[in-house]
């Protein structure tokens, strides 16, 4: 893990090295995707599946073969692989494309991210289905009792996030799933936090879909991946129509080509699959284990560190077991927003404010807390520029 792989981090910012802990939000890029992106505009920049001309005929090969490197990154069968914009629009697909009815149900967690919440409302209200959702314990972990009271015969979709993109808490997403299939249900897991930071095997967790987003792991923005069994994928519905989706049509009626094709409908993002593509080969160059445990020790070095301030309450498991780098945390007397800006002077990048999950600061009590989050080329000497500059910033309001 190498910290001149990345360019955007030899910058300085207000004067001051930069210290980049944002991102849950959106990861930094290493020169072997930016590449990557360039050389395509420089050397194949043509539309895929389309034309037999060699510009098209090495763009189709370099975007199938990201699709390859997605399927094997995830344990999946190549076909079972859909690209989309993000984690977002992977979940509206599914939502979109289940035909629920009215008599169904739908249970989520009370930590999820809106993307994990809203396109399942708007289903709801639509068709009438009921929503329900799994609390929370006192230590910021689900309450596996009420799960298994609230997912029954009625229940047609589990969706949950595999890790929390506030607390940190990484879910037993396995034990869920069998909750879920025991009932017939479908289960969908958000894994935009966990595929970046861990080994994630979609036939070892036998997820149903499981999605995931590009720039959180060392990719591009506007490239995400829809993981789902295959005959479930036959039988969801496309949710966007047009060129290249379908197998024939006439003037009268259209059918769908094999998935994933029917899902990708239109010219897909081929640049952002590429380097997609090239971020997953960079991450298991590195090794999943081996940023695991780097980032486990980025965590407890920077929890023991938190602890001992005053007046930071820390929002998340303070313990590390099975918990992920995320530190999510208030500071009495002190606006998450204020925070970011005084440690933004100091060149410490973090994120203020409800992070996309209202209905989890409501159940908190809280408007929004301050967020660090770690990744593979952060240091403990990140941690330790954080801590002083969170310290200068306590100053100012005097506490």
């Amino acid at each position: 893990m190498n910290e001149q792989d990345f360019p955007i981090l030899k910058q300085k910012i207000n004067g001051k090295r930069l210290v980049y802990l944002d991102n849950a939000a959106t990861s930094q890029s290493p020169s072997i995707v930016i590449d990557a992106i360039s050389e395509y505009y420089k050397t194949s920049h043509s539309n895929v599946h389309r034309s037999i001309h060699s510009l098209s005929q090495k763009a189709t090969e370099a975007y199938e073969e990201a699709r390859k490197n997605v399927a094997n990154f995830i344990h999946a069968d190549v076909d079972e692989i859909v690209f989309t914009k993000g984690t977002t629009e992977s979940i509206n697909l599914i939502a979109h494309g289940l035909q629920l009815q009215k008599v169904d149900e739908i249970v989520l967690t009370i930590m999820e991210h809106h993307a994990n919440i809203v396109p399942w409302q708007e289903v709801a209200k639509r068709v009438g289905a009921v929503i329900k959702y799994i609390p929370l314990k006192k230590d910021y972990r689900l309450d596996m009792d009420a799960a298994k009271r609230l997912i029954t015969k009625k229940t047609k979709v589990v969706s949950v996030t595999h890790m929390s993109n506030v607390l940190g808490t990484v879910n037993p997403v396995k034990e869920l799933a069998e909750l879920a299939h025991a009932v017939g249900a479908v289960f969908v897991v958000d894994a935009a936090q966990s595929v970046p930071h861990m080994k994630v095997d979609v036939k070892e967790l036998d997820c149903d879909f499981l999605a995931f987003s590009g720039h959180k792991m060392c990719g591009p923005t506007g490239v995400g991946v829809l993981y789902g069994k295959k005959e479930l994928l036959d039988y969801l519905e496309p949710f966007v129509y047009g060129g290249k989706m379908i197998k024939e049509v006439s003037l009268e009626q259209s059918t769908w080509a094999e998935a994933p094709y029917k899902f990708e409908g239109g010219t897909p993002n081929i640049s952002g699959v590429i380097g997609l593509g090239k971020a997953i080969n960079y991450l298991e160059n590195i090794g999943m284990k081996t940023i695991e445990k780097h980032e486990k020790e980025l965590l407890e070095y920077a929890l023991q560190k938190i602890k001992t301030m005053k007046n930071v309450t820390i929002i998340g498991p303070e313990a590390s077991k099975d918990r992920g780098a995320i530190i999510s945390f208030t500071i009495e007397g002190m606006h998450s927003h204020d925070v970011s800006e005084l440690l933004n002077r100091e060149g410490v990048a973090i994120r203020g404010g409800h992070h996309c999950c209202m209905p989890l600061m409501k159940e908190l009590g809280i408007p929004g807390c301050s967020r660090a989050s770690f990744y593979l080329y952060n240091t403990k000497e990140d941690v330790d520029a954080f801590v002083e500059a969170l310290q200068k910033a306590m100053k100012v309001f005097k506490i």
